[in-house]
């Protein structure tokens, strides 16, 4: 398994898109955390990039592969947002609860190390128009049972979260996600 420790991650943040990301919420049962930022993209686009082009801006380095081209959303309600393994095997990272294009995306399960918890989660992912594009919003609530508390992954997950979208943003508006 290659996934980094989801404490070691970088943030990447710009100042002029990017709401700071926010722990709205923190204790020993749960967390959410909340993202904000601005996409120079119509909300169809950024959706389709999310959903669809998910291999192409998701970082490689959190994935259980090393190769984020392994990951796949399958856009209905119960998909999969899955990874192929290299030795056959797969990865269901999260399952698709709701979906209407262009408008909002909601997704159940934890991410990367959190599935290996007794823990489970909400992610909701909404796409907004606004006077520069698109106004993309992420709240993803965890809940669940770790024996230092659960408040202790909240900053961890919100900089993992942030630098992801970060790199979605990138690609969306160049082509490239590290741009």
């Amino acid at each position: 398994m290659r996934v980094k420790p989801i404490a070691g991650a970088a943030v990447f943040l710009f100042a002029a898109t990017l709401t700071p990301a926010e722990v709205a919420d923190a204790s020993a049962n749960g967390f959410t955390v909340k993202i904000s930022l601005n996409v120079q993209a119509s909300p169809n686009d950024v959706y389709g990039k999310l959903v669809r082009n998910v291999g192409d801006w998701w970082d490689s380095s959190h994935t259980f592969s090393g190769n984020s081209h392994n990951l796949t959303i399958d856009e209905k309600p119960g998909g999969c947002f899955c990874e192929k393994l290299p030795d056959g095997g797969g990865v269901r990272h999260m399952e698709v609860a709701y979906f209407s294009a262009g408008k909002q995306l909601v997704l159940l399960g934890g991410l990367g190390p959190l599935q290996s918890l007794a823990v489970t989660g909400s992610m909701t992912i909404k796409f907004s128009p606004s006077d520069s594009g698109t106004k993309l919003e992420m709240v993803y609530t965890v809940v669940g049972y770790l024996p230092g508390g659960m408040n202790t992954l909240a900053a961890p997950v919100d900089s993992v979260l942030t630098g992801l979208l970060t790199r979605l943003k990138k690609f969306t508006e160049h082509g490239d996600p590290v741009r």
